[in-house]
């Protein structure tokens, strides 16, 4: 396997961990608990580009499924009926599309967008889930209005402070990352 590869698949279990570790670092809030994941699935998807930043998302979330305690509840194949499943499952998307979106935008603003991108797939797939979920597996009838209402508008302020935050590390990080990447490259090469 080439250096590249290594330092690829490293990086993405780096980010795997992250947001495991990002899990259990959590904030009481009624009904679900604000935790730093959304930080570290928008800083894979900038920092590992939109392939590999999926990657390690799908990789931490097939961890939960089968059972591993990475996430901020309970873990295991049982999470799929979940009120939550669908915000996990947009961790996949929003690495994907703030990644694709950063390889375009480098700069502050540029990254800041990636980082909002990345949250609004975020939302839009846990919106869909909460709402899925508590009309046809819980049998309450809600609304989609009233789903954004309970699983979009609590979280919006701490979530934009994460998106700010995943955007100066980024600004901060990726030029460094594009270096290695090229040095790595050239020593392929040569």
């Amino acid at each position: 396997m080439s250096d590249l590869k290594t330092r690829s698949l490293v990086s993405a279990a780096l980010f795997v961990c992250l947001t495991a570790i990002g899990a259990w670092i959590r904030i009481p809030f009624p009904l679900v608990p604000m935790t730093l994941q959304v930080l570290f699935v928008l800083l894979s998807g900038m920092c590992l580009g939109p392939k590999l930043g999926a990657m390690s998302q799908a990789a931490y979330l097939l961890m939960g499924l089968m059972g591993l305690p990475v996430f901020a509840g309970a873990s295991g194949p049982h999470i799929l009926f979940s009120p939550t499943f669908g915000y996990l499952a947009g961790f996949i998307l929003a690495s994907y599309a703030a990644g694709k979106v950063s390889k375009e935008r480098t700069s502050l603003l540029g990254l800041l967008g990636s980082s909002l991108v990345g949250l609004l797939a975020i939302y839009a797939c846990g919106t869909i889930g909460l709402f899925l979920n508590l009309n046809f597996i819980v049998g309450k009838d809600i609304s989609f209005i009233g789903a954004v209402k309970i699983g979009v508008l609590p979280f919006l302020l701490a979530d934009g402070l994460k998106a700010a935050a995943a955007t100066i590390v980024a600004y901060r990080v990726v030029p460094q990352l594009s270096r290695i990447k090229a040095g790595a490259e050239a020593k392929g090469k040569a």
